[in-house]
């Protein structure tokens, strides 16, 4: 039988959790992506936001940067209506607020990835989870990265948030140590791959 981790539990997880979680990612519209996505999750479950994921993909022009940046309040009255996303205000606002600290964290450090990425040394961190049960809900660099978007003005980033951020996009390898997806992602993680910004 394969072992995947322990929260993948339903059809939705197991596809998101066998493709694309702890897979290292320096793409800057899809780290843009997670970040929105992990900030709408707050106070929710993982699961709601992934079968919403397509509706937000429509609703924030497929996360692109520039786009989302030039959201007005016109646009954010229109995504208070729409159902296929989480229909909260401050969520919604904070999109795109992050996406205007996107671009300005793009201007000073090329690009999101090279400044998020910078507080792993550029190298994904190996964890040795038995269970995810065990996995922390922040570390010292969660809480370092958070303080740093927060700085840059940057909305729904706490330190819980911005480690599930690290795990979702391969900065921190939290797979379970006999999950099938483990070694594939430390493969990876010995790779960087530098690529410029989306």
């Amino acid at each position: 039988m394969t072992h995947r981790c322990n929260w993948a539990t339903t059809e939705a997880l197991a596809h998101y959790h066998d493709t694309e979680w702890g897979v290292p990612s320096r793409d800057d519209q899809h780290l843009f992506e997670m970040l929105v996505l992990e900030g709408a999750q707050a106070g929710l479950s993982w699961s709601t936001i992934l079968n919403k994921r397509e509706g937000y993909r429509r609703a924030f022009a497929g996360f692109e940067i520039d786009k989302v940046a030039r959201f007005t309040p016109k646009h954010v009255e229109k995504l208070v209506e729409d159902a296929s996303i989480v229909r909260n205000r401050a969520k919604i606002e904070s999109a795109i607020v992050n996406a205007r600290v996107v671009q300005q964290i793009q201007a000073e450090h090329g690009s999101l990835a090279n400044f998020v990425w910078s507080f792993v040394n550029d190298t994904p961190l190996q964890s040795d989870l038995a269970s995810y049960r065990d996995a922390p809900a922040s570390t010292e660099i969660s809480d370092a990265l958070s303080k740093a978007l927060k700085k840059y003005g940057c909305k729904f980033v706490g330190t819980t948030i911005c480690y599930a951020f690290m795990q979702a996009v391969g900065m921190v390898n939290d797979h379970e140590r006999d999950c099938m997806c483990r070694a594939a992602c430390a493969k990876l993680g010995k790779h960087p791959r530098k690529t410029r910004g989306a």
